[in-house]
């Protein structure tokens, strides 16, 4: 496709949302919403495209791809009714930023002078956001928040040198988690399981591995070998929450076996 096709469709989109938000002839659920009210669908959109991407599926990559880049349209119309610019506005900003964030590419700068924290980091204190985490969204996710902030940490020099480090550490809230176990303590315990949470996205980030993705992926195999459980169970006669937890485990084995990952 070229880019005067891309521009095309852009432009029907565009053309599309403003339609939609005709006070006259738009669509009455269109016209109600605000930049709040979309929030959610933006952020499912978002789970959505992620979804896709793991799939593999090409066409829903597409599909989940233009349903996102609807709610950027949305946004953008918003603050086009509001005065406060509009999509050109937007498009404009992001390149900026690239540009700004990539003088390796567009400016003079060798890539080993183009350190993207550094460069991110004068942007916050241009927009007057002062402190390590000013600019981390406080609605992330707290395991996306926690994978953030350990990084912005990491890099004042307070860290483990390697990741045997942030093993003792895990094991060591282990422990402390084991230990408030036993006293029984509720406060305790979720304190030293939100402890041992930290911990592992720290390790895991000494480890290059992305909790996030990993997380999603133990999901999926643990819920694929649950279903393969629930199937054995079907093919003996018997609902899984039927048998005793003996029983069970042998059936999770046996699905083990079967989905390796």
């Amino acid at each position: 496709m070229s880019q005067q096709e891309s521009l095309a469709g852009l432009l029907r989109l565009l053309g599309v949302m403003r339609q939609l938000r005709d006070p006259l002839t738009g669509c009455a659920w269109d016209r109600a919403q605000d930049a709040r009210s979309l929030a959610r669908y933006t952020l499912e959109e978002a789970y959505e495209l992620v979804d896709a991407i793991e799939s593999g599926d090409a066409r829903a990559l597409r599909d989940e791809l233009g349903d996102l880049l609807f709610q950027v349209v949305f946004h953008a119309q918003l603050l086009s009714e509001q005065g406060q610019g509009g999509f050109d506005e937007v498009a404009a900003g992001i390149a900026d930023k690239l540009q700004r964030r990539h003088p390796h590419v567009f400016g003079d700068a060798t890539p080993a002078q183009a350190d993207w924290e550094q460069l991110k980091a004068i942007e916050r204190a241009a927009r007057g956001k002062q402190g390590l985490f000013a600019d981390i969204p406080a609605s992330l996710p707290a395991l996306g928040r926690a994978t953030k902030t350990g990084k912005r940490v990491a890099r004042t020099g307070f860290d483990w040198p390697d990741a045997s480090g942030a093993l003792a550490k895990v094991l060591e809230e282990v422990e402390e988690v084991r230990e408030a176990n036993l006293r029984g303590d509720r406060r305790a315990q979720e304190e030293e399981v939100g402890d041992l949470l930290l911990a592992v996205t720290s390790l895991a980030r000494h480890l290059e591995v992305d909790p996030e993705t990993a997380l999603r992926a133990a999901n999926r195999k643990f819920e694929a070998r649950f279903v393969r459980m629930e199937q054995y169970a079907a093919e003996r006669g018997q609902p899984l929450h039927d048998l005793p937890l003996t029983e069970q485990e042998k059936l999770w084995q046996e699905a083990k076996k079967d989905i390796q990952s």
